[in-house]
């Protein structure tokens, strides 16, 4: 999505309290394990903007950092930034170290990266859903290297083993991991 870099000045404007209040609810909601972490993020005094990106992506940021973004009515996807700060607070699975280099690159990850030796899904009976957001670990490293939407279930990867598993989302040196907020 963010494969080239963001054009500025961009459109910004601030979000009012009640907004903010809406918005910190559904990250909640969205990401139960945030919440105990919700205040460091988005502080209740802090000023929150809203940044009309390109293609109508919605950028929420915080002190000129971008915390959030939102394409249309998709879930709210964390900045890489976020989680790597607070990888406990999002569902995660790994690839490969055969598909770091695809990944990196803006590429769809295909199930491939996640059902070879070395890639992670979660435990059977602890699957994540269709349409969740998830962080996405890579073989041999520490910190995320993306963060995306899944576009089937790890229940669904684990068995079917091919076609696109992360769609869209943001990966390390992409446009909005590069985007400076003045």
């Amino acid at each position: 999505m963010f494969k080239k870099p963001i054009q500025t000045p961009l459109q910004k404007s601030k979000l009012k309290s009640s907004a903010q209040r809406a918005l910190r609810n559904k990250l909640v909601e969205q990401f139960p394990l945030l919440e105990p972490y919700i205040d460091e993020v988005m502080p209740k005094k802090g000023s929150l903007e809203i940044i009309k990106g390109p293609e109508k992506v919605s950028i929420y940021a915080l002190d000129n950092e971008v915390l959030f973004y939102q394409d249309g009515n998709e879930p709210l996807v964390p900045n890489l930034r976020i989680v790597h700060k607070f990888p406990q607070a999002f569902p995660t699975i790994q690839i490969d170290r055969g598909a770091i280099r695809f990944v990196l690159s803006g590429a769809q990850l295909m199930c491939p990266g996640l059902t070879s030796p070395g890639g992670k899904l979660p435990e059977e009976g602890q699957d994540i859903e269709k349409g969740q957001v998830v962080a996405i670990n890579a073989e041999g490293k520490e910190n995320a290297v993306m963060v995306g939407i899944l576009k089937m279930g790890t229940k669904d990867i684990r068995t079917v083993k091919k076609g696109v598993a992360v769609e869209g989302g943001m990966y390390l040196g992409d446009g909005l991991w590069n985007l400076k907020i003045a």
